[in-house]
């Protein structure tokens, strides 16, 4: 018990004294350098601040754009693999055509989601959604088209009744030399 109050009642040992009780000129008697001001960090802090909240509403805008336009990269790239595929009905362009019909589909069912991390109330995120939209409704009718061209979608009436006939198949061909 003794020690606990020899050590308490000597005060802190361990603290240090920053006053400047030296005759040396401090930093406070120094000009300040030329086009440095002493602003209070209130001010600096509430203008910094705001800076700083549009500032990072710009860069929101800016990503929720790309995110919006990211879909264009898909859509070209999925448009590709399809014309590549052919327009024969085998596994490969079977796979191709629902994965194009696929991504669409669970892009439009997360659009909340896409841009969460983007909401502010400094940030308008009408556009870019719409715009991530429309894109992603062009992939679902490329997806589409694909399946027609497949021949995968039923596009008469015969494809629904089996006692139908099938429509008249009309060929066409062209070009070449013609020898008599």
């Amino acid at each position: 018990m003794d020690k606990r109050k020899a050590v308490m009642g000597a005060g802190r040992r361990w603290a240090v004294d920053f006053s400047d009780q030296s005759t040396v000129p401090s930093s406070r008697d120094i000009l300040d350098p030329p086009g440095f001001s002493r602003v209070s960090p209130e001010q600096d802090d509430s203008a910094t601040s705001r800076q700083k909240k549009d500032a990072e509403a710009n860069w929101k805008l800016q990503k929720a754009w790309e995110v919006a336009q990211s879909p264009f990269k898909n859509l070209m790239m999925m448009g590709f693999m399809m014309w590549m595929a052919g327009n024969t009905v085998h596994l490969f362009s079977i796979g191709i055509t629902f994965s194009a019909l696929w991504q669409p589909l669970s892009a439009l069912q997360s659009v909340g989601k896409v841009f969460e991390p983007f909401k502010d109330n400094k940030v308008e995120l009408l556009m870019p959604k719409l715009v991530f939209l429309a894109l992603n409704l062009g992939g679902l009718a490329l997806g589409i088209w694909k399946l027609n061209t497949l021949g995968l979608l039923p596009t008469h009436a015969s494809d629904w009744v089996s006692s139908l006939p099938p429509p008249q198949e009309v060929e066409h061909s062209g070009g070449g030399f013609a020898f008599h």
